[in-house]
Parts: C-alpha cells; structure tokens; sequence
C-alpha cells in the first residue's frame, strides 16, 4: 500500500471483521491489500459462514459506502431483493450527541420513486428505527476491535503475504471467538444440554 506521502509502499494489509449484533461474535472475517474501505463491503458481507444464517441488517461506517456496493448487497444480479438492508452513512458521523439530536422529530418522508441510493440511504438513517439500529454498529464492532488490540494484544500481524496474513487474521478471529464463547458461557451450555 502508498505510505502516508504517498511517495513510497509499505507493506501492509487491511483486515476485516463481519461481527453479530447480539453474541459479539465474528462471523466472518478477511483480509485485502485494498488501502481504503470502499471496495471491501460486498466481499466483506460475503465471508461471513453460511451457518451464520441470513444476513438481514448491515451497519458499517462511511468509509464502506458505495452505491455499487449497497446496490449488490441488497439486490440480486436479476433485480430481485435479498433480503438484506445496508445502513451506511454517507459522511462521517460523530459518536457524540448534541441537542438537536435529542429533541423529538417527526419520521422523514420517504424519498420519491426514482431517488438515488446515496438519497434512500440517508432517509434510512434518518427514521427512527435506522437510527436506532444503526447506533448498535458502535458497540458491536468496536469493541471487538479494541479487545483484539488490548486483550488479546494484536497489534500487527507477523507475517507477510496475503495467504498467510490471511491464516494468521482467521487464527486471531478464532482466538477471540472462543473467548467470547467461555464468556458467554457457551461450554456451560452445552454441558448442561448432555
């Protein structure tokens, strides 16, 4: 990837972690040499396990947003919806709230028949219940990404290559899924099932 300055390469990789809502768990995970987000939604989406079950909700940061890409996600090649709904805002969203976010607002209209995707997805945002949903994405992955670094201490991968930096990513994922599995109690379940 271009170094900051852009005049010379570093060696790097961008790591990518699908997480469920509700357990914290990694669902799905990859690795790219892309050095920005933009391009990294589908196939994002597309590594999380089919045991995983349908995808119905996708909450990810602008950085991800593209028309292409939302379009891909929640339509088939035919035309037909997937099922699944994208929130991805088009601008950088401060975590922090003002007043104006607090004060009770009535729901948007809705945009007309032939409105963009970048123009539907704002309005989605903008509901009551998109706002809703879309505000579980900061305490879903984040924290993810902050108990791999601190916890688990991984900072870096040490390897090179996309193979095996992609073997070592998945071992990582794996290390902290089974943590958070003994944290949600999931061997005392299973014990108690027998």
């Amino acid at each position: 990837m271009k170094a900051g300055n852009g005049q010379h390469f570093e060696q790097s990789d961008n790591a990518q972690a699908a997480v469920e809502v509700q357990s914290r768990l990694i669902m799905g995970q990859r690795v790219s040499q892309a050095p920005n987000d933009k391009q990294e939604l589908v196939a994002t989406v597309a590594a999380i396990a089919a045991g995983a079950g349908p995808v119905e909700a996708v909450l990810t940061d602008s950085g991800f947003f593209s028309e292409a890409a939302v379009q891909q996600i929640e339509q088939s090649p035919e035309g037909a919806p997937t099922g699944t709904t994208v929130y991805a805002p088009l601008e950088k969203t401060s975590p922090h709230r003002n007043v104006a976010d607090l004060e009770k607002k009535a729901e948007p209209e809705p945009p007309g028949a032939g409105a963009s995707v970048a123009e539907v997805m704002r309005h989605r945002l903008k509901t009551g219940s998109g706002k809703a949903l879309y505000k579980l994405r900061q305490q879903t992955v984040e924290p993810v990404f902050g108990i791999l670094k601190s916890v688990l201490g991984f900072r870096q991968f040490l390897l090179r290559g996309v193979a095996k930096v992609s073997l070592e990513w998945e071992l990582v994922c794996l290390a902290y899924n089974f943590r958070r599995l003994h944290t949600l109690g999931a061997g005392l379940q299973l014990a108690a099932a027998r």
